[in-house]
């Protein structure tokens, strides 16, 4: 297993790990309640304010049936017209702690469909996200953390941050 730390912008680091041979493991934690950590996770307006890709992309496309064997669909659109899309299906979902889906991009990088799950475990008023991917093999995985998938990642979650942050300061002007 090898653990690679980068660093995380408000609230943490993020940290990855390798616990099998087809297997990334990312967890971060976030300084926002974990119902609000899996909203933003879940519902397409609150993903559409973080879930960009590296500089030029944002996720133009995004449709959520969060149920069992309920349908994902995400596009990527870069400025210059390039797009990029994936396309999920539920498998397993605990609202607001769990989330298990097969995944798959269209053109198929990863070398057949992952699986991901997604834990949220509130900490002290914090989240701690816990997502790992499971890949088709350990060249597949090799190859998806060979593109700098952790440092955009890193990027996201730093989107996100900043989203709950915003998020968070609009409820507390709403409240008062």
């Amino acid at each position: 297993m090898s653990t690679t730390r980068l660093p995380g912008p408000t609230v943490a680091t993020l940290t990855v790990t390798t616990p099998s041979d087809r297997e990334v493991r990312i967890t971060r934690i976030f300084n926002a309640p974990r119902a609000m950590v899996f909203d933003c996770w879940t519902v397409p307006e609150l993903l559409k304010g973080w879930l960009h890709g590296p500089e030029g992309w944002r996720l133009d496309v995004c449709e959520i049936d969060l149920r069992v064997d309920g349908k994902a669909r995400y596009v990527w659109r870069h400025r210059d017209g390039q797009a990029m899309g994936m396309s999920a299906t539920y498998r397993e979902i605990v609202r607001p702690s769990l989330i298990v889906a097969s995944e798959l991009f269209d053109e198929d990088w990863t070398g057949g469909e992952t699986l991901g799950t997604v834990v949220f475990a509130e900490v002290d008023g914090k989240t701690l996200l816990t997502q790992t991917i499971l890949y088709a093999s350990q060249a597949a995985r090799d190859g998806a953390l060979g593109t700098g998938m952790t440092s955009g990642m890193a990027d996201s979650y730093a989107q996100l941050d900043a989203h709950l942050a915003s998020l968070q300061n609009a409820a507390a002007r709403g409240a008062a």
